[in-house]
């Protein structure tokens, strides 16, 4: 069995730990990172905007990409020593929610984390990136929240008489 652990900022631990307690002894778990390389983009984008081109040894994208690359690495290590238990790691690139999609089409199991807002039950504790997953995922996906929700934030319920909700509700 191959079960894919989505290691994102601020939600992997709860991933590995649903891992660590869902993953049968013998399934094969790989950690699986993103670097999107974005800020890099972002800031040559601004420095060459601002001070024109010609000056590669100043400019700050490289150096913020290496800075993303080193912290990937390290969530990723953090990820294994918290596992504590045989896994791979692999650092995607590209958009993050089609190379996670794409990384799954041979998995079993794919275990990653509500991340957007995570004060309310609903469809909004799902980020765009999780959503598209959840949405394209070529297999079993263990969805998992990062902190334990509160009940008292569901809707009241309907009225009496009021005809079932076909959609989400109004302002969702």
């Amino acid at each position: 069995m191959a079960v894919l652990v989505w290691v994102a900022e601020g939600t992997w631990p709860a991933c590995v730990d649903a891992a660590a307690q869902w993953a049968p002894p013998a399934a094969e778990v790989a950690l699986l990172a993103a670097a999107a390389g974005q800020g890099a983009d972002t800031a040559h984008g601004a420095f060459a905007g601002l001070l024109g081109r010609g000056r590669a040894g100043r400019d700050p994208g490289a150096r913020i990409a290496a800075m993303e690359v080193a912290a990937v690495a390290a969530m990723l290590d953090a990820a294994q020593a918290r596992l504590t238990r045989p896994s791979t790691s692999r650092t995607l690139t590209g958009r993050p929610e089609r190379a996670l999609v794409e990384a799954a089409a041979g998995a079993d199991l794919l275990v990653l984390a509500r991340d957007g807002d995570l004060e309310r039950l609903g469809p909004h504790s799902l980020g765009p990136v999780t959503r598209f997953v959840v949405d394209h995922a070529p297999c079993p996906v263990l969805l998992v929240w990062p902190r334990r929700p509160t009940t008292t934030t569901l809707p009241p319920p309907p009225a009496p008489g009021a005809p079932a909700p076909s959609g989400p509700p109004p302002g969702a």
